[in-house]
């Protein structure tokens, strides 16, 4: 399909779906993070399916995310999945979420250092057998040595300096004389500031963390939203009612950093 087919078939979309343009629509989308998370988790399941079904000759069906009446407790999942002529699987499609640095304060040395100290589990550098602490300061000071000069006060989102400010301290403290500097930014100019520490930290490190699994409501007859740990073996799985309580899995985040 060429290039100009897809853009007038878009146009149409746009036009008869959300009443609009495809300029207002664009500018809509890159004002709601919310609405952008949705159509990468469509993108994320659709690309799933295509390579199940191209590259493993899987038979893949999509689950209705409307469904009318009671949903089965053990059709909780994405996609219908299974070899041909055999059992029918289900499978959940999550995501990776696209803001995990900025989410875990990362762009601030305190929160970069307890970061790594809290996951140097699965950093593949760290020596188990010496101090995880001053190995990561080292690491920070030797990959990412602008926390040591210009990076070295803290940031604050733009919300955060006004609602600190309505309840200013009498007591000077680190946090107030951080704050005190950025009293006078926009909103722009602080979400420049912390997009541009971001994108350093990124350079060195990248957290590919997934969203937690939904799903607790009475309908689905769930009692955790997060897998739970029997749902990892099939065989344990049938064998449980589930109902019953398990185990529930935290929601990880991998690390990539650089030695």
């Amino acid at each position: 399909m060429s290039q100009a087919n897809i853009l007038d078939r878009l146009a149409r979309f746009v036009r008869e779906v959300f009443k609009t343009n495809l300029e207002i629509f664009l500018e809509a989308l890159k004002l709601s993070p919310n609405a952008q998370g949705y159509v990468g988790g469509s993108i994320t399941e659709l690309l799933l399916k295509q390579k199940l079904e191209q590259e493993y000759g899987l038979e893949v069906k999509r689950i209705r995310e409307k469904w009318e009446g009671r949903k089965h407790p053990q059709h909780h999942g994405d996609l219908y999945f299974r070899q041909p002529n055999g059992c029918w699987f289900v499978m959940e499609s999550k995501g990776v979420k696209s803001n995990s640095e900025k989410w875990h304060k990362l762009y601030n040395y305190a929160g970069l250092k307890k970061f790594l100290i809290l996951h140097a589990d699965k950093i593949a550098w760290i020596k188990p057998q010496e101090p995880v602490e001053s190995q990561i300061i080292e690491w920070i000071q030797a990959n990412l040595p602008k926390f040591q000069n210009e990076y070295a006060s803290n940031l604050y989102e733009y919300e955060d300096v006004k609602k600190y400010l309505q309840a200013f301290p009498r007591r000077e403290t680190e946090r107030s004389r951080a704050i005190h500097q950025l009293k006078n930014f926009t909103r722009d100019e602080l979400d420049r500031q912390i997009a541009e520490r971001l994108a350093y930290v990124m350079t060195q490190v990248k957290v590919l963390e997934t969203h937690f699994v939904s799903g607790t409501s009475g309908v689905s007859q769930r009692t955790l939203a997060t897998p739970r740990k029997d749902e990892f073996n099939w065989n344990d799985y049938l064998k449980q009612n589930a109902k019953i309580k398990g185990k529930k899995t935290q929601r990880t985040a991998t690390l990539v950093c650089r030695r």
